[in-house]
């Protein structure tokens, strides 16, 4: 057995993955005592994190929001600074830091007051966000909702939602929620759809009034080797997707360090590369290839070639104005 201080921060560590825990089950993840689970839930409340308790032969203990954050960690202050840092990095274009920022989220949106998430609100409402499209209208992502459809992915439960599909048409939506995939500016849920008794994957930003329904469920098994794969393939196979495809004159590795997840990377040679992506814009690959610093040339399709054409006559437009006294 574990000493007093690594059980106790073990428990907690335990009680923020799961929304709701079972006393005998944690009491054997911990290898204690139904008693001593009892004294270390009681250890961790005097410290000021709040632990519910439902009693009885099922009862169990949940971490709940509490009229204050716990000790230890961040003051009220540090805490809206952190909860707006996390939603506009969820939105960011680095590798790999809007998943964790996700998960982090939605730790931290679980034991927040309500006071606090009221000022969260209210700077998220204020704010407006860069557009990357030059305008291009888009729906907008409600970090609370992305955070709310996470925690039912995180803990197996049944989610309820309201779904606006491309036509504008709208439904509502049960389903078991399995993953959530970031994929080029949009999030997705992969779900199991209890009313069509299939997979299916869903925009967030076409997503409202997310909630859990109470009901556990057995995970399925996916269709394919992860949520990433079978997102892509359903974009992939929607018909107003441009297919991109570029050879670049560098070396794949760095071209794969500056693209990320935009898109695909094969390597020809030492030197270069086969870059290749779907969008629904081809203004994108357009800054994407741009950002790379190096030379290449578009394989498909003819229209990014127009397109690429008339943004340097843009740009050479703009260099002889700006050059003139």
């Amino acid at each position: 057995m574990a000493n007093t201080s690594t059980r106790t921060l073990r428990l907690l560590s335990l009680l923020q993955t799961h929304k709701y825990w079972p006393g005998t089950e944690l009491a054997q993840r911990l290898g204690v005592s139904p008693r001593t689970l009892r004294r270390d839930i009681d250890r961790l409340r005097d410290l000021g994190y709040p632990v519910e308790a439902q009693r009885g032969v099922d009862g169990g203990y949940q971490l709940a929001a509490g009229a204050a954050l716990p000790p230890l960690m961040v003051d009220d202050d540090e805490a809206v600074a952190l909860v707006v840092g996390l939603q506009f990095a969820m939105q960011g274009m680095v590798e790999g830091v809007a998943e964790s920022s996700v998960r982090a989220l939605a730790k931290v949106v679980q034991v927040m007051p309500p006071r606090l998430r009221k000022r969260v609100e209210a700077i998220r409402a204020m704010t407006v966000p860069a557009d990357w499209e030059g305008g291009r209208s888009t729906a907008a992502l409600d970090p609370s909702a992305l955070a709310a459809v996470a925690l039912t992915c995180r803990d197996s439960e049944r989610l309820r939602f309201t779904y606006t599909a491309a036509d504008g048409r709208r439904s509502e939506r049960h389903v078991e929620p399995h993953r959530l995939v970031a994929l080029g500016r949009r999030w997705y849920l992969v779900a199991f759809d209890l009313t069509r008794h299939d997979w299916r994957s869903f925009r967030v930003d076409r997503l409202t009034d997310p909630s859990g329904d109470g009901a556990r469920f057995r995970p399925r098994e996916l269709p394919t080797a992860d949520a990433a794969e079978f997102v892509r393939s359903g974009v992939d196979n929607m018909p107003h997707l441009h297919r991109i495809e570029v050879l670049v004159e560098a070396p794949a590795e760095s071209v794969r360090q500056r693209l990320g997840r935009w898109g695909s990377v094969e390597e020809i040679d030492a030197g270069r590369c086969r870059i290749t992506m779907t969008t629904d814009s081809l203004d994108w690959p357009v800054l994407t290839l741009g950002s790379l610093d190096a030379e290449f040339q578009v394989l498909e399709p003819p229209e990014l070639v127009e397109h690429i054409r008339a943004w340097g006559e843009r740009f050479r437009r703009a260099a002889r104005r700006s050059a003139a006294p």
